[in-house]
């Protein structure tokens, strides 16, 4: 499930199902840096609701390489903080810095209850198959959608073409799934060559 935010990323919540448990969990932040001597860990937050989140006893699944001894494992929550102005939390049994430096770049997912609702939100499954309009002409189909830690993308097939699609607000102001369509406003060259990169290429032809 991808949820927008604001403005400028539709990162700030998302949903999507478990592989290996079936289940439907929330994406609600990344572990960007140790802070202190303490085990505390600044964090890059896809939430919007973090003191709902972060509260102590919330239990994460973290998202890690597996070659990373926390592979497999879960954090539970002591403590959530604003500190400086950045938004920081401790773990129970991360007690010092080199501890907290492990976990750097982990992704936490939380089990979303199924009776939660998120606002301006949507599951993978309703995305995929939404025509994708631009000026009022259909340019593409949703194939997939895929999950990174910056933002996510709309991977859409257009003829024989796959175009990485920022999900991001600017980009993809309207989602209409009742409509069976999302309308985008892409910049230029995304969904077609720029005229100026088509006459090089001419150019570099003729040269040859």
């Amino acid at each position: 499930m991808v949820v927008a935010c604001a403005s400028t990323s539709r990162t700030t919540d998302v949903v999507q199902k478990d592989r290996n448990q079936g289940k439907n969990q929330l994406r609600v932040g990344r572990l960007v840096k140790a802070h202190g001597l303490k085990g505390a860990l600044k964090l890059e937050l896809y939430t919007d609701n973090p003191e709902r989140r972060f509260t102590p006893g919330a239990e994460f699944t973290l998202q890690v390489p597996e070659a990373s001894p926390w592979h497999g494992k879960t954090v539970t929550v002591r403590e959530y903080r604003v500190m400086n102005g950045n938004p920081v939390v401790f773990f129970d049994d991360v007690d010092d810095r080199s501890d907290a430096e492990g976990l750097v770049r982990a992704i936490l997912w939380i089990d979303q209850d199924t009776s939660e609702v998120e606002e301006n939100a949507w599951f993978d499954q309703q995305l995929v198959g939404l025509d994708v309009v631009r000026d009022d002409v259909v340019v593409g189909r949703v194939s997939r959608v895929e999950h990174f830690p910056a933002q996510d993308l709309l991977i859409v097939k257009a003829g024989e073409r796959e175009i990485m699609v920022p999900f991001v607000e600017a980009i993809v102001p309207t989602v209409d799934v009742a409509g069976g369509r999302v309308i985008v406003t892409p910049p230029a060259g995304l969904f077609e060559e720029l005229p100026d990169a088509v006459e090089e290429d001419a150019v570099a032809e003729t040269d040859e």
